[in-house]
């Protein structure tokens, strides 16, 4: 099996590698500055990528990179237009252009799966209010993984939306409730139970469903 994760250089995205890579699976680990490089604001860069895989089929494409740039930041004052913009770019953007970059190698896998890294955060049964520019960005990254599933349920192409938990990552903090592993292997097993059947799935790592 093919699996390609975007944002693999480090946290869950660098764990997932990791763990398909001692399965037995080819691993495609892109991060901004890594080989094969993939920024995936850059429209460029999804070009490239697509071009350096052409004909090569991708059975399982993981959308781990994102940014959470408006953390902390005070309702009067902040949350600035170009962390709007920079936020949107790379948390909903990004993920667009990385599937349709990529969908002729998808295709070309047959049964192939889409996952999604979103958050609890999306779900608008949690809304206490903070961090307006990551929730509204994991929001509409949910929004985008449910249409998805639906243009793509007749290719056979299944697309699951996951909240990988509060991780104990550079963006999660120390005192975060999971650590990177138990994240990275319980959103592993997600991924491998994602069929046509639960499609359009929205879930947490530990495997339970998750309000939208």
């Amino acid at each position: 099996m093919h699996v390609l994760i975007t944002g693999a250089n480090r946290g869950i995205g660098l764990r997932l590698a990791q763990l398909y890579g001692a399965a037995g699976d080819q691993v495609t680990a892109t991060s901004r500055r890594g080989t094969p490089s993939l920024d995936v604001t850059k429209p460029d860069d999804h070009l490239a990528l697509a071009r350096s895989l052409e004909g090569r089929p991708v059975d399982l494409l993981i959308c781990n990179a994102g940014v959470y740039l408006d953390k902390g930041h005070d309702l009067a004052t902040g949350y600035g237009s170009d962390l709007w913009a920079q936020s949107f770019a790379a948390n909903v953007t990004g993920i667009f252009l990385t599937v349709q970059a990529l969908l002729p190698n998808l295709r070309a896998a047959g049964s192939s799966r889409i996952a999604i890294l979103s958050s609890q955060m999306a779900s608008h049964t949690r809304a206490p209010g903070g961090s307006y520019i990551y929730r509204a960005s994991k929001a509409a990254a949910l929004n985008l993984g449910r249409n998805l599933a639906a243009d793509l349920r007749d290719e056979g192409i299944a697309v699951g939306i996951y909240h990988p938990g509060w991780v104990q990552t550079d963006m999660g903090g120390g005192h975060a409730d999971i650590t990177v592993d138990e994240a990275a292997t319980g959103l592993k097993a997600r991924f491998d139970a994602l069929t046509m059947e639960n499609t359009g799935c929205f879930e947490t790592w530990d495997g339970r469903a998750h309000p939208y």
